[in-house]
């Protein structure tokens, strides 16, 4: 099956997720032969509702504005996408992620598995374990 008929799919399937900030970009080449479906976000989106994979290709996706809890990290002292900090994130801003996401009900979990890559509990244990390895900085609050 060719890119454009990949790309083509998504669209059909996802394009409707343009209207909450969904860019789709394209096919980008990774390191090696590895080819992915490059789009991008705003930090508030709901990656719940999007595929890690389509069609045989992952998603890479970047995200077009930060706010101020995820920039100026220091990377030797700072794990940008701690759990800890999406679950701050989650606590300050709630109402304002309800707001955005047009979901009053939402449910502090649901918030943060929207935020952070689609499945908090998961990104939460693979961060325990690089902290356990010394992949990434041990969370310090501030």
């Amino acid at each position: 099956m060719n890119y454009e008929t990949i790309i083509n799919e998504f669209k059909k399937q996802f394009g409707h997720l343009q209207k909450a900030g969904l860019e789709i970009h394209g096919i980008a080449n990774l390191i090696g032969d590895h080819n992915v479906i490059s789009i991008s976000t705003p930090f508030i989106f709901d990656r719940t509702k999007l595929p890690k994979k389509i069609m045989g290709l992952d998603l890479r996706e970047g995200i077009t504005e930060l706010p101020k809890e995820f920039q100026d990290i220091n990377d030797d002292k700072e794990y940008i996408w701690a759990y800890q900090r999406f679950e701050e994130y989650v606590d300050n801003h709630a109402d304002l992620i309800r707001n955005v996401l047009s979901n009053p009900e939402m449910k502090q979990q649901e918030m943060l598995d929207a935020l952070c890559f689609g499945d908090f509990n998961s990104h939460k244990e693979k961060c325990i374990e690089w902290e356990k390895e010394g992949k990434i900085p041990k969370w310090a609050s501030k």
